[in-house]
């Protein structure tokens, strides 16, 4: 086995060994193959191989960053890699090779990390499970018969099995932190526009959507979104105030931050009795550690929410599909795009303009009325699923009863998204484990618009309080 020790380490940890000489980029780069080709046959989680170019970038000059000479891999969505081809995983939306890095890309590169393939995501990222006609199912590596979440399910599958330390993913509604809370790691959802979107943003019109990474580790995190967490270049947005580096917030001492939380569902129904009990406790230990904490929802209209959401993202998909249209010179033929996608795309169609815009008014009175609380408050805590992470066919985005898989996704995943409308950093923990299975059971903390730098706080000193370093999923290593 290439480098027995590998996912011993997280990625700074892995650098560091490079740093020393105590290993090279490209036995690096060999014990990720070694793992991919050992796991992702039952995982399915990498779904594009670029071992030659690994190889060869891995034996040539890497940028002197805090993570050289480490094996990272891409999410095959809207994220283009120079020469590799890109699915969005789905059978009409394809290219054969991007011609260009995205700007990401190109921080990751000046990050040092060596990219070895891309991850596996359902189509066009819109359910919160990772499974696709054209990609295949992905698996979780504590129990392959469950979900890996989504839609960054391959990166946390890939992440949390060790075929590397971290590795990009993207959330529009809740798809970092959904699958990191599947697989056991750390996901952070950034600020809006924290991380650049790159030149051709179309589809992040309505700013939903933000890229980052998941990881084993908090550290990693921190590090990563210091490399590439800063102003992109002819940006129409403005770049989120930042007061220093990430890395260092780590390590210090949140102070005492006044806390509410919460497992208040959209639909009212509870969430499971085994993820409510966690929830308590992780308010208890948060009490004990000096934290005012305080029983306490969002307070708004979760109905009035979501319709308005509903018309801005189905006019915004519908717009999307449109372009692909346009580029590729035909309708989605029966067949090439499924159920959801279909779904979407039609129903954007039929949205007048009236209608988004209201939505969009809709939204911001709702995002204000959100954003209100964090006034009095410095973190909101929920849990991430409703539940532990269900088996695959719980999440059957194949079906044909559409109403069906809402329902079962409603009781899932019911707390991510109002953090993507107002654009907060929100972040997944992976701090406690199911009685039956050991599944990871993550919480949810939520900050202030800009103020990633309480929630590294506030990780690192959970990570020492609560830590999940020693639980590992029977595919790992």
């Amino acid at each position: 086995m290439a480098f027995a020790e590998y996912a011993d380490y997280d990625g700074l940890g892995l650098a560091e060994l490079v740093k020393t000489g105590k290993t090279s980029p490209a036995e690096l780069v060999e014990a990720s193959i070694e793992r991919i080709e050992r796991h992702n046959g039952t995982l399915n989680a990498v779904v594009h191989k670029a071992y030659d170019e690994a190889r060869a970038v891995a034996a040539g000059d890497l940028p002197d960053g805090p993570f050289k000479g480490v094996p990272f891999l891409i999410k095959d969505l809207g994220t283009p890699v120079k020469g590799w081809p890109r699915t969005s995983g789905s059978m009409f939306a394809q290219v054969a090779a991007d011609p260009e890095d995205t700007e990401l890309v190109k921080r990751y590169r000046a990050a040092g990390v060596v990219l070895v393939g891309k991850t596996n995501t359902p189509e066009f990222g819109i359910p919160g499970v990772t499974t696709s006609r054209r990609l295949g199912p992905c698996s979780n590596p504590w129990d392959p018969s469950r979900i890996s979440g989504g839609s960054s399910g391959g990166a946390a599958s890939a992440t949390a099995s060790g075929m590397v330390p971290l590795a990009h993913a993207s959330d529009g509604l809740g798809s970092i932190r959904i699958p990191a809370a599947c697989c056991g790691l750390v996901g952070m959802k950034t600020t809006r526009d924290r991380n650049p979107n790159g030149s051709d943003d179309y589809d992040r019109a309505i700013g939903f959507s933000v890229d980052h990474v998941v990881s084993r580790t908090v550290r990693d995190s921190a590090a990563m979104l210091d490399a590439t967490g800063y102003p992109e270049p002819a940006s129409p947005y403005a770049y989120p105030a930042k007061a220093g580096p990430y890395l260092e917030e780590v390590s210090r001492s949140p102070g005492k931050l006044r806390i509410f939380w919460s497992g208040e569902t959209p639909n009212g129904k509870p969430i499971s009795e085994e993820v409510a009990a966690r929830l308590a406790d992780t308010a208890a230990t948060l009490k004990a550690l000096g934290h005012e904490v305080v029983e306490q929802g969002l307070g708004i209209d979760y109905r009035a929410l979501y319709r308005a959401q509903a018309l801005v993202s189905a006019s915004n998909f519908s717009a999307g599909v449109r372009r692909w249209v346009e580029k590729i010179g035909h309708e989605p033929a029966e067949g090439e795009i499924e159920g959801l996608a279909r779904r979407g795309y039609e129903a954007g169609k039929r949205i007048t303009g009236d209608q988004a815009m209201w939505g969009w008014q809709q939204l911001r009175l709702i995002n204000r009325q959100v954003l209100a609380n964090f006034e009095t408050f410095d973190v909101y805590l929920s849990p991430v699923l409703g539940t532990v992470p269900p088996k695959h066919e719980f999440l059957d985005t194949l079906t044909d009863d559409l109403r069906a898989f809402d329902k079962a996704q409603a009781a899932t995943f019911p707390f991510t998204p109002p953090f993507n409308f107002t654009g907060q950093p929100s972040l997944s923990l992976p701090l406690h484990a199911s009685a039956e299975g050991g599944l990871p059971i993550a919480m949810m903390f939520t900050a202030r618009y800009a103020d990633e730098g309480t929630l590294f706080r506030l990780a690192g000193q959970l990570e020492k309080e609560m830590p999940w370093k020693d639980r590992r999923p029977a595919i790992f290593g």
